[in-house]
Formats: structure tokens, C-alpha cells, sequence
């Protein structure tokens, strides 16, 4: 267990709002700040950075915790890896009684077999007996520096070249399974995941490698295979070629759409260019690169699919608070093709004169439709006005509605009062789903605590017995010599009491951090909101005593209906409280 003295110096060099800057803008609102959480997409800040007690909450989608929580999720660390990381940034030396769990031992050696395992197919490229995949490497006008930047490989036309080698190195079968760079066959036995392929090793951005990309060379099989998840590496939550891109001193990122298409952009002068790893763009890479970049230049292939993926990468990037733009080209069907036809001078000026997404929606909004008729002239303008309603600045609407009329000559009025009309019908729409998920959520069974719906009315005086001892850690003997755990009624309430009262028994300075080594980011969510909902109540030793009033009571109440609204609660705490002749009063005075 970390000391009490190491957690205040890693707090202390680590003050949250500075942290958490260097991954989302925050926003002085009073004394603490708000942001668009980086775990969920939105567009109006649900997130808040409380400076006074170093903790993060956000209310749209529960995650919270102190600074070691925030980078345990956002870097998806174990805790020991986190304060890790955080000693790191500080300068910090680690505690030497400092352990790691077996998952963050399992996790160690998956990168060391990853970094060994990219070693292994770098020099296996370069062995005389591969003179395929340099002419490969060659043909597609890689040059010695950009193979070795990105530490392009090869694996070899063997079933256990890779697995031979690792186990050599005297990594398990078992371990080399965990890093996915074999897979078991039907016969029990293991083989290399990866054969005769030029290999990408993806690298993160404390430069591990944590996974590969294999490109075919020729014969059958999938043009790409890509890691699968392991321990280390989410493909969903990263980026191939961030580690370079996050150094380029612009606040613009290019969007590929694969990994010869990032390296030949790069190739070209631009380090400014990410690519998704395999699958379509999601929302964790979005907010990912709203951390590094303000505008997306998407550069995807200008085929059908190309087309498509980009009108949904603009969607997602929006909903994660980016502009972007998209590049047009003509005469190649990628990026990679139009800088070998045209060079990176030209590549630099399409990027200059990319057209902004809305551009780009109207653009395919004349897509099988002749507007010389009027029948297709209604029909183009009625898909202009669902582009239209999307466009958020009231003077950005104002410039397309006036060139969209202006080019069809049609009344701006009639085409503004549709695109408000179908405005204001959304907000409703999205106000009644904002009410139905609201409800939902309210009748969801709370998946940290999953008791709590069952017994209402004692998870919230568990809740507010918690608060109370987190911000009156001096009154602990009193509460627990009213009420000890066991008084408790729901489990994860029960284990958070015990864990606190243990943690303030043992402790000169208690505080959040004390708690991440024995809870997981989602259930520090859960803490982080049971103590920002109580933290501006000031809840006294009286209204402590109705909370315990109400937990001793639950046998006695056990056949209430759990179903109370919070009028229903207060009334209960008074009948508990005449009933056992304690102090009178409403429960919240």
C-alpha cells in the first residue's frame, strides 16, 4: 500500500485542473471548471473540476474520481500504472515497496513481448532471405528512413517463426496468447497469428508498442489483419501514427483512412496525420483527437465507401465539438496515389483548399437527382433544408440559406422558415428523448449498485452517512459506534463504509486518492457521486443520526415499498424517529 506522504506529493505535483488540461479545455466557472467530458460525446459541458477537493464528476455519464481515477480511465491504466504515470510526469521516484497487481504484470509483459516481437519481424525485413518485402516496400516508394521511423517489418512465411523466437526469449505459450501474437489451432497447439505480411507496429503515445497491422504481399487471404484487443491495446481508443502527430505544432490532424495512406502523407512532409486501425471511426477516437486538434482535415478515398465512411466520420466529429473539412481530390482514388502522381506541394494546397463538411453534405444532397427539373429541384432543396437545420451558428445557416437561393432562385423566406420549422421540431423531438432516458435511467437498476433500487430509502442514508464521514473524517468513532458495517443494507455501500472507516483509522491525510487502490474507475464514479450530490448540504450530526435512524430501522421496515420519491423518504425518517423517541424535526431543515 502507497504511503500517505507519497500520495500527497503525487496530488500535490499533480493538482487535477492541470492535468486534466492537457487532455480537454476547461472553463473557469467560480472556483472550479467545466469541460466536455472526454469519456462520452456532447456538446454543453456536463463535466466539473472541483479544486477544492481535487476531484473530477461529470453528470451525463457518472465518471469521476481524483486525479488518478481520471488518468486510470482516460489512459486505461491499472491503478499501480497510473501513479505510475503520474510519478513520471512529476518526477517523482515510485515507493520501492511499490507492487503491481498480476493484470498490470500481465500487461508489462505483453509490451515487452510486443516491442520484442516488432524487433523481431524489423530485422526479419531486413534479412537477405526477404528481398520480397523490400521490393514490396520499395514499389510502394517507402524510403529506408520512413521504414525505420515507423519500424515497418515483415513476418515471415512460417507457423512458428514469431513463437519460436519469443519462447526462446523464455516468454510462455500462455503469455504469448494473452499478447495476440499467436492464436491456438484446433489441434490445441499455437502458431503465429501473423505470416507473410508486412507488418505496422502500432506505438501509443508513451511510445509501447501495443499492437500490429499486416498488410498481405500476394497470395489469398484478408488484405489486413489487424491485433485484436488484448489487455494492452482497444482499438476503438487509439489512432496509428498519433505518436507522431501529437508532436506536430498544429492544431489541425489529417484523417487516413489506412496505414499506407498515413506513412505516405507523412513521407510527404506532413506529421500531422492519424488513421483508424481497422474499424470505422468511433467516438472515443474522436474525442482522442479533440485532445490534440481543434479542425479534421478527412482525407479518406474518394470511391463510394470512401464517401460514405466520411459522411459518417463528420458526424462523429462533430459530436465531439471538431471542425472539419475534406479534401477533394481528383485524378487518384487516395492520398497515397495523389502524391505520388502530384507531389507534396499540391497535396499542400488541396489541404488548403478543403470545403468545409457542410459543403460537403450539399454537395451530396444533388446526388442522383436532376435539379433542372422541379421535381428534382423540390427534392434537392428539400434535403438542403435537413443539412441546413444541422448547422448550429445561426450566421453560418444565414450564409448557406442565402446561397442556396440565390443559386436556384427560390424565396430565402420560404427555405428559412422550413429550415426553423424542422429546427424547432428537433429540439422538441430531442426533449422528449432527453425525458424518456432521463426515466429510463431513473428506473434502470444501478449497475455499481445494484441494490439500491430495491431498497431506496436506506442506499440514501447509506449515501449520506458516507458524505458525512468523508467531509467529518473526525467523527468517525461516533458513527460507527452507532452503526457498524454490518448495519449496512446494500453490498457496494457496505464495502465503501468499511474501506473508509479503515482508510480514516489509518490515515493523517485522508482524502479521494486514498481509495482508488481498493475501487475500480467505474465505482469511483459512483463515490465521486455520492460526495458531489452531498457536498454543498453540510450535513449535520443531527441529520447523520435520522441516516442512522433509518439503517437500524430496515428490519423493522423491510416490507415498505422501495418505490418512494424523496417527500416519502423524509416522512419515513420522521415515523423512524418518533417511533424510537429520538430527536423531532424534518429530516432536512
Amino acid at each position: 500500500m502507497l504511503s500517505d506522504d507519497f500520495l500527497y506529493q503525487l496530488k500535490q505535483s499533480n493538482r487535477i485542473d492541470s492535468v486534466m488540461s492537457s487532455y480537454v479545455n476547461l472553463h473557469r466557472r467560480g472556483r472550479n471548471y467545466v469541460c466536455l467530458c472526454p469519456f462520452h460525446s456532447e456538446k454543453t459541458p456536463s463535466c466539473t473540476v472541483y479544486t477544492d477537493t481535487d476531484s473530477f464528476y461529470c453528470f451525463g455519464c457518472g465518471a469521476g474520481g481524483d486525479v488518478i481515477a481520471f488518468i486510470r480511465r482516460i489512459e486505461n491504466l491499472e491503478y499501480i500504472e497510473a501513479v505510475k504515470f503520474l510519478a513520471e510526469r512529476a518526477g517523482i521516484p515510485m515507493p520501492e515497496d511499490a507492487k503491481d497487481n498480476e493484470y498490470s504484470r500481465l500487461k508489462t509483459k505483453i509490451l515487452e513481448i510486443n516491442r520484442s516481437a516488432a524487433r523481431f519481424f524489423y530485422n526479419s525485413l531486413l534479412s537477405k532471405n526477404n528481398e520480397k518485402a523490400l521490393r514490396y516496400l520499395a514499389s510502394r516508394g517507402l524510403s529506408p528512413n520512413t521504414i525505420k521511423k515507423y519500424g515497418i517489418g515483415y513476418a515471415p512465411n512460417n507457423w512458428d517463426s514469431l513463437k519460436t523466437h519469443l519462447l526462446s526469449q523464455g516468454y510462455s505459450e500462455e503469455e504469448l496468447l494473452a499478447a495476440a501474437v499467436c492464436t491456438r489451432g484446433r489441434n490445441g497447439g499455437i502458431y503465429d497469428l501473423f505470416r507473410d505480411r508486412i507488418m505496422f507496429p502500432i506505438i501509443d503515445l508513451r511510445g509501447n508498442v501495443i499492437a500490429f497491422g499486416g498488410r498481405i504481399i500476394d497470395g489469398s487471404g484478408p488484405k489486413y489483419l489487424n491485433s485484436p484487443d488484448t489487455p494492452v491495446f482497444k482499438k476503438s481508443r487509439n489512432l496509428f501514427s498519433l505518436n507522431f502527430a501529437k508532436g506536430a505544432k498544429s492544431e489541425r490532424l489529417i484523417l487516413a483512412e489506412g496505414y499506407m495512406d498515413v506513412i505516405s502523407i507523412n513521407q510527404a512532409g506532413f506529421e500531422n496525420v492519424v488513421a483508424t486501425l481497422g474499424t470505422a471511426l468511433t467516438s472515443e477516437q474522436a474525442r482522442l483527437m479533440a485532445q490534440y486538434a481543434k479542425e479534421v482535415i478527412i482525407a479518406y478515398d474518394s470511391d463510394g465507401a470512401g464517401q460514405q465512411a466520411t459522411h459518417r466520420a463528420i458526424n462523429i466529429l462533430g459530436q465531439a465539438g471538431i471542425n472539419t473539412k475534406i479534401i477533394k481530390m481528383e485524378g487518384a482514388k487516395d492520398p497515397d496515389e495523389y502524391i505520388k502522381k502530384y507531389g507534396a506541394i499540391r497535396f499542400k494546397v488541396l489541404l488548403e483548399n478543403s470545403g468545409g463538411a457542410i459543403a460537403f453534405e450539399l454537395e451530396k444532397c444533388r446526388a442522383g437527382i436532376d435539379i433542372e427539373t422541379e421535381t428534382g429541384k423540390v427534392e434537392y432543396l428539400k434535403r438542403c433544408v435537413q443539412v441546413l437545420a444541422d448547422i448550429s451558428s445561426p450566421i453560418e445557416r444565414e450564409v448557406y440559406i442565402s446561397k442556396i437561393c440565390s443559386e436556384q432562385n427560390v424565396s430565402k423566406e420560404i427555405i428559412k422558415a422550413q429550415t426553423e420549422a424542422l429546427i424547432k421540431k428537433r429540439i422538441n423531438t430531442e426533449k422528449k428523448l432527453e425525458t424518456t432516458a432521463i426515466f429510463s435511467r431513473a428506473q434502470t437498476q444501478d449497475k455499481i449498485n445494484p441494490e439500491a433500487m430495491k431498497f431506496l430509502k436506506e442506499s440514501k442514508a447509506e449515501a449520506g452517512l458516507i458524505a458525512y464521514l468523508f467531509f467529518n473524517p473526525d467523527k468517525l468513532d461516533y458513527v460507527l459506534s452507532k452503526l457498524p458495517p454490518e448495519k449496512f443494507v446494500t453490498s457496494f455501500n457496505k464495502k465503501v463504509y468499511e474501506k473508509l472507516a479503515n482508510i480514516i483509522k489509518n490515515s493523517h491525510d485522508f482524502s479521494l486518492s486514498s481509495l482508488n487502490s481498493e475501487f475500480d474507475v467505474d465505482e469511483m464514479g459512483k463515490i465521486s457521486e455520492i460526495i458531489v450530490k452531498n457536498k454543498d448540504i453540510a450535513i449535520s450530526e443531527k441529520e447523520a443520526d435520522d441516516y442512522i435512524n433509518v439503517l437500524l430501522g430496515h428490519k423493522n421496515n423491510n416490507a415498505a415499498n422501495s418505490d418512494l420519491s424523496d417527500e416519502d423518504f423524509i416522512n419515513l425518517v420522521n415515523e423512524i424517529k418518533k417511533s424510537q423517541h429520538k430527536m423531532k424535526g424534518d429530516f432536512y431543515e
